[in-house]
């Protein structure tokens, strides 16, 4: 394994990020808070958070300003609907009385006989009721009120269906644009973000956390604004009907305000711990599956399975208090709403009893208070959603407020002439700025030339060769390529001049002609055949059923840990790149294939300026230069032979590894064989 701090590599091969060393790591300023991804005591700000988001629908601005529209003309007729279906009520009411009534006599005559008679209530009853003594139920006036009523609430139910249809559209592009932004945020954050960042919980965020911001507006903001309007709606239809019961009915809202507001306060802390704890656990299980070769070689499946099951009882417990607290909303409003429904039913009786209002108001006053808590139930119900989408868009806007790489220049230099030479002019970089690491470093790689880098662990080796792709910003001096320094060019443009093969091999799922054409998308197929047979990816190739159409997984469990490094070796080869960077590119192969590949990599680095980081010192004797680091400087620097004869830091490593005789590389290459012919098929 290389000791250094390993990054991506060029567009040009494609390589994937791998582990950061500890002694080059930086120890603070974490992306994501606490270690580990674990829950921070601070509660998310719900209102800032929420109105950030709202916010995100302006460029849909006249959609939204439809759907307000649709539902504005939805629920208005929605709330006519009990008014109207009360008169049919009373036609009804006044129908079934007025039967019973002598047919000879007019209404105020029976009024007063029933006055006289004694019966005062009935009297008043028949006060506020609209009939003709001896008339039954008039069907015709009926009929025309049921057909009005029907007509009301068809069009409220197509207006709500145009305005779901509009509202889901709006969502969804609202979503992929928030995707979209993510994605480009992270190709512009610089490689100290990915540092900080555990890979499960960075993936919770723009995956799981994304997935609820979609589900939460989808649906929350119809039904808020529908809720909305209902109960201003329904309040106007109530003041209307009856002030007094209209009264009694708002005291409630009051009540129920100060409820939701409580639990709502509780609840929103867990809401946050609840997404915090999913992308710890997310993290924990990738780290465990992707490494899960180790733990079961080490035996560490208990040790595992108990982190696993500690992290997913946080979760849990944090999921089930967000939930249960949040819950309680609803059967509580459903409570207050049950109170006043009562209420309004024995006033309302009692106002029919006295003549003041008729029974076809009070059936239309009660619906109305139906509908007025109905929405305040769903707005409550709806609490723990919209507070758990609100935490995940928080989540999303700290990855979208991170600190990005600092931009290309508007107006980037350009390499006139492009030699590859390099030049490093009283370089200072760390990772942290209490412990520095590269203080005062100067060095020129000629064009052609082979450097290598050689030191013992966290010297800074693979840092070096970081700068030089820019991964990181240097905190002094500069670097400059064919005399131009490389931040005046656009990274695109520097990184499109380097070729990068790491120790850790990237392969995607796809044939194995694709992960070589990577490299270079406009290559032809004799360009790819060339590559693979000078790097002896040809040899083992035709020993696969498919040949370079044999699909590899993504993990590359198809092929061998030498194989790929082959592959991403041929993948480099194809890019042929102005400047080549090899981080112990030959460490995952066996040693005869070494030899063989080192004499290719002869080849690949004729012409061209090359940086070789290797800890077998055997594969760089014959490099132009080698530069021996150590605490982030260089101690040494010369040839093979003139630092063995210094007897120094190099001589010391050196005869560390080779206490015995050493092979030479050129007289083992010399006696193996060249490649053979394709042998026979796996079975």
């Amino acid at each position: 394994m290389s000791d250094d701090k390993q990054t991506p590599t060029a567009a040009s091969n494609g390589q994937a990020p791998a582990t950061v060393k500890a002694t080059e790591r930086p120890t603070t300023g974490r992306a994501f808070g606490p270690p580990g991804g674990i829950p921070g005591d601070k509660s998310m700000n719900f209102g800032p958070s929420a109105k950030r988001l709202l916010r995100r629908l302006r460029p849909h601005r006249t959609q939204v300003l439809g759907v307000i529209l649709l539902a504005v003309a939805s629920v208005g007729l929605s709330v006519l609907g009990p008014k109207i279906l009360g008169k049919a009520t009373d036609i009804i009411f006044a129908g079934a009385i007025g039967k019973g009534l002598p047919a000879n006599l007019s209404k105020e005559q029976v009024i007063e006989q029933a006055r006289a008679s004694g019966n005062g209530r009935f009297a008043d009853l028949l006060q506020g009721i609209d009939l003709i003594p001896g008339v039954g139920i008039d069907f015709d006036a009926l009929r025309n009120v049921l057909l009005l009523v029907l007509g009301l609430y068809a069009g409220a139910f197509f207006l709500s269906w145009m305005q779901g249809y509009i509202l889901n559209g709006v969502v969804q592009r609202t979503v992929f644009e928030l995707r979209s932004e993510v994605e480009d945020k992270l190709n512009r954050l610089p490689l100290s973000y990915f540092d900080g960042a555990p890979r499960g919980e960075l993936l919770s965020r723009v995956t799981n956390d994304i997935d609820n911001i979609s589900t939460s507006l989808q649906q929350t903001l119809s039904q808020l604004l529908t809720s909305l309007l209902t109960v201003i709606g329904v309040v106007t239809m109530m003041f209307v009907v009856s002030p007094l019961l209209a009264l009694i009915a708002l005291v409630t809202i009051p009540i129920s305000m100060v409820i939701t507001a409580a639990i709502a306060k509780r609840s929103q802390a867990r809401f946050v711990a609840q997404w915090r704890h999913t992308g710890a656990l997310n993290g924990q299980i990738e780290e465990a599956f992707t490494g899960h070769e180790l733990v079961k070689v080490f035996g560490r499946q208990k040790e595992i399975e108990a982190s696993f099951a500690e992290k997913n009882d946080e979760l849990y417990q944090a999921a089930f208090g967000a939930q249960f607290i949040s819950g309680l909303i609803m059967p509580l409003m459903m409570f207050i709403g049950n109170l006043n429904y009562v209420v309004i039913a024995v006033v309302g009786g009692l106002r029919v009893a006295s003549g003041t209002m008729s029974l076809g108001d009070v059936q239309a006053f009660i619906q109305y208070s139906r509908q007025f808590t109905q929405p305040l139930t769903q707005v409550a119900s709806m609490a723990n959603l919209l507070q758990s989408g609100v935490a995940s868009a928080e989540r999303v806007f700290e990855v979208l407020d991170a600190k990005e790489q600092v931009p290309d220049d508007a107006t980037p230099a350009e390499v006139t002439e492009a030699r590859g030479r390099v030049e490093f002019e009283h370089v200072a970089f760390s990772y942290d700025p209490e412990k520095p690491l590269i203080t005062d470093l100067s060095l020129v790689a000629e064009p052609g030339q082979t450097v290598a880098i050689v030191g013992p662990t966290g010297a800074g080796k693979t840092t070096l060769v970081n700068l030089i792709m820019r991964f990181y910003e240097l905190n002094a001096g500069r670097i400059t390529l064919d005399g131009v320094d490389i931040t005046e060019l656009t990274r695109h443009d520097l990184r499109s001049r380097i070729g990068m093969v790491l120790q850790d091999t990237w392969l995607f799922g796809g044939t194995i002609r694709d992960n070589i054409m990577y490299g270079n998308l406009n290559a032809t197929e004799e360009d790819m055949l060339a590559a693979a047979k000078a790097t002896y990816v040809d040899r083992f190739v035709h020993s696969l059923p498919d040949g370079y159409d044999t699909v590899i997984d993504e993990e590359g469990s198809n092929v061998s840990a030498g194989e790929k490094q082959l592959l991403t070796i041929a993948r480099a080869f194809l890019a042929d790149p102005q400047l080549l960077i090899l981080d112990e590119a030959t460490s995952s192969v066996d040693t005869r294939t070494e030899v063989l590949v080192q004499r290719a990599m002869a080849a690949l680095r004729s012409d061209r300026t090359s940086f070789v980081i290797a800890h077998r010192l055997s594969t760089i004797r014959d490099a132009d230069l080698i530069l021996v680091m150590e605490n982030g400087s260089i101690v040494e620097q010369g040839n093979h032979q003139q630092l063995l004869t210094a007897n120094g830091a190099y001589a010391r490593l050196y005869n560390a590894q080779f206490a015995g005789a050493v092979v030479d590389i050129d007289e083992e290459a010399a006696a193996l064989p060249t490649p053979a012919a394709a042998p026979a098929a796996r079975p």
